[in-house]
């Protein structure tokens, strides 16, 4: 009888235990960068889980961690991200923080109403205005409450790219300083931590080794793909790479007896394969009729062809060449010809056809850089490796680098051809001085970068933001058409 009394306790217990945990989901995406492409079907997944969470009634949240917008997407561009906020709101997202494309690639002006008809809420903790107040259009947290009254906190943070956000007229702070006191008011009123952070997978493990009270950290910025999520310190750590053809799911369990977390999975699951989900295709398509009508509005006419060479010097280049170190009131200028994409044929020039030919955002760049550096990169510039380099990131969407064109300098080559090395190199007529600092206008993913690094280390360094290299390319046209 003792036995059999002790066998009914203990199954009386185990149903009293299962009972007490409740679950609780989470359905996150990051870094699509504009791939309108496939968030229909990102969407689909996203909904059907949706309603299966909805019939079941269990709590289920919907988060986006950043870079949903990118310049590089006609539809972007032409509606300067509102397209994109328009598109989350119809996937039912709750909450989001921002990306270094929402942030650096558009006008303060632009960031500051991006936001005005979100039907989700922005979470960003480290970006103010330069009074120090923090932007109306976000706030540094939320708490949410569950049915059963357990609470989560929620927090966002971005990538703190210093220079770029002051030039905008903004104060972005570091994280990792503002963490700490924000994390102790949150735990005061939560349950459950969840960290939404586009500050890439190296920060969100050392977040995850400094701090123990994080529950979740959804990560995104550095576009890792962590198909199965990473337990590090009782903190999971998600991530599902980008352009939208993952999804994360995350299960937590709450235990209501001991109030605290007990179990956490999480897993990328590809979407690639779901039906796109017919309201989200029949509202991508109205946006791209209305950026198609908008993209179309003429910028200039020229008369000629404009021939590109990535790997010879020809008139497009050394256009835009010109054009940059002309915006910037420069000494000198050298650019890449693998940012323009295609020749420009004659006729009227339109905003599509810029966007097309040179789709990168990247900005004019203005640094004092000593003749010597200039010498050295130069030469590196023109060996057969870096022309024909095939650059990912730094905002670089081309193929290649390309060679680089000048405006300013003339470079002389031992025997006229660039393998047998350079003889001279002469600007306004005269010889590199190697001592002399000279006003160099280029491209800013040479400054911060590892292509050069020569032009990394050199400065003081001027940003010209949010003008992007076909904003030149509008103007140098627009003025040679006068």
């Amino acid at each position: 009888m003792a036995g059999d009394h002790w066998d009914v306790a203990a199954e009386e217990k185990a149903v009293w235990d299962m009972s007490s945990l409740i679950p609780i989901y989470i359905y996150h995406t990051n870094d699509l960068h504009s791939n309108l492409q496939q968030w229909p079907a990102a969407v689909s997944y996203i909904k059907k889980n949706r309603q299966f969470h909805e019939k079941k009634d269990e709590t289920a949240l919907f988060f986006d961690i950043g870079d949903h917008a990118d310049r590089v997407h006609p539809v972007t561009e032409s509606t300067r991200g509102k397209a994109n906020v328009e598109l989350i709101n119809q996937a039912g997202i709750h909450h989001a923080t921002i990306g270094n494309n929402e942030g650096i690639t558009l006008s303060k002006k632009e960031l500051e109403s991006l936001y005005l008809h979100a039907d989700f809420k922005v979470l960003l903790a480290n970006l103010f205005d330069e009074a120090g107040e923090p932007p109306s259009w976000s706030q540094p947290f939320d708490i949410l409450e569950t049915k059963e009254g357990i609470r989560i906190g929620l927090i966002g943070l971005t990538v703190p790219f210093y220079p770029f956000y002051k030039e905008l007229g903004w104060d972005v702070r570091d994280p990792l300083e503002i963490l700490p006191a924000l994390l102790e008011k949150v735990k005061q009123q939560s349950d459950v931590v969840i960290l939404l952070s586009h500050l890439g997978y190296p920060q969100d493990e050392k977040i995850a080794r400094t701090y123990n009270d994080i529950d979740v950290i959804l990560g995104a910025h550095t576009h890792h793909l962590l198909k199965t999520s990473v337990l590090l310190n009782n903190t999971l750590i998600a991530q599902c790479g980008k352009s939208g053809f993952y999804v994360g799911q995350i299960k937590l369990e709450f235990d209501q007896n001991d109030h605290k977390v007990v179990k956490k999975e999480g897993a990328a699951v590809d979407v690639s394969r779901e039906h796109a989900h017919p309201s989200t295709s029949v509202l991508l398509h109205r946006l791209e009729q209305e950026a198609e009508e908008e993209m179309n509005t003429p910028v200039a006419r020229i008369f000629e062809e404009l021939p590109v060479s990535w790997t010879t010097s020809s008139p497009f280049a050394d256009l835009l060449a010109d054009g940059v170190r002309n915006w910037c009131d420069a000494e000198i200028s050298m650019i890449n010809s693998g940012l323009l994409l295609e020749s420009l044929e004659p006729g009227t020039i339109t905003r599509k056809d810029l966007h097309r030919l040179c789709p990168h955002p990247i900005n004019p760049c203005l640094l004092d850089v000593k003749g010597a550096v200039l010498k050295e990169t130069i030469a590196a510039a023109f060996t057969e490796k870096m022309i024909h380099l095939p650059v990912k990131g730094l905002g670089f969407r081309g193929k290649v680098l390309g060679r680089m064109a000048f405006s300013g300098i003339k470079v002389v080559w031992e025997k006229k051809d660039p393998e047998s090395g350079i003889k001279d190199i002469i600007i306004h007529g005269e010889h590199l001085d190697p001592k002399r600092t000279y006003q160099l206008a280029t491209a800013d993913m040479f400054t911060f970068g590892p292509l050069f690094p020569g032009l990394s280390q050199s400065g003081p360094k001027k940003y010209f933001m949010p003008e992007m290299m076909r904003d030149v390319l509008a103007e140098t046209l627009k003025y040679q058409c006068r």
